[in-house]
């Protein structure tokens, strides 16, 4: 069988999707040379975790956070849409760029599905992505065209959570 450079879409409004996507890129990081990007779409300025995992793997991990945080708490969203156009130019450009195995693109669904990026434009970069490239993208509301472009599609399906019965979000879980 050929190998491809794959798209792979984790959605659904269960939790886990940027988990899972990390999760590749760090297996990705245990080979040899390997190179991952990623850019955060909507995380803002808030600590996560993995950005401080992310510093151990400087040589090999590059993380781009470009959002003004969730966009439904936005108090000015031609803001988060000039923010969200800046992020995928860097997206297109390290893409383009071809210096990565993978790049993951976190949270891209909600560009599309919050009218930030004509979704024909994401379609025709994750189209014309380097070969060998694996790309991941984010987020929930995947669209049929990026379900029906991608190799691998996982959704994730909210059984339970913890924030319905009360329980706030938690250093090492959630962030």
């Amino acid at each position: 069988m050929p190998k491809k450079g794959l798209i792979i879409v984790n959605t659904g409004n269960g939790k886990g999707k940027t988990t899972a996507a990390l999760g590749l890129a760090f297996r990705m990081l245990g080979h040899k040379n390997k190179k991952v990007a990623i850019v955060q779409f909507i995380k803002g300025s808030w600590k996560y975790g993995e950005l401080e995992s992310a510093k151990r793997f400087s040589d090999a991990l590059e993380i781009q956070v470009m959002g003004r945080g969730f966009t439904y708490k936005s108090e000015d969203f031609s803001k988060d849409v000039a923010v969200a156009k800046e992020a995928w130019q860097r997206a297109k450009d390290v893409i383009a760029a071809n210096e990565h195995d993978m790049v993951i693109l976190d949270e891209l669904t909600y560009l599309i599905t919050l009218n930030m990026i004509p979704e024909a434009e994401i379609i025709e970069a994750l189209m014309n992505k380097p070969e060998q490239m694996h790309v991941v993208v984010t987020g929930r509301g995947a669209t049929e065209k990026l379900i029906d472009l991608a190799d691998l599609v996982t959704e994730m399906k909210e059984i339970k959570h913890p924030y319905k019965s009360g329980i706030k979000a938690q250093r090492g879980v959630e962030f």
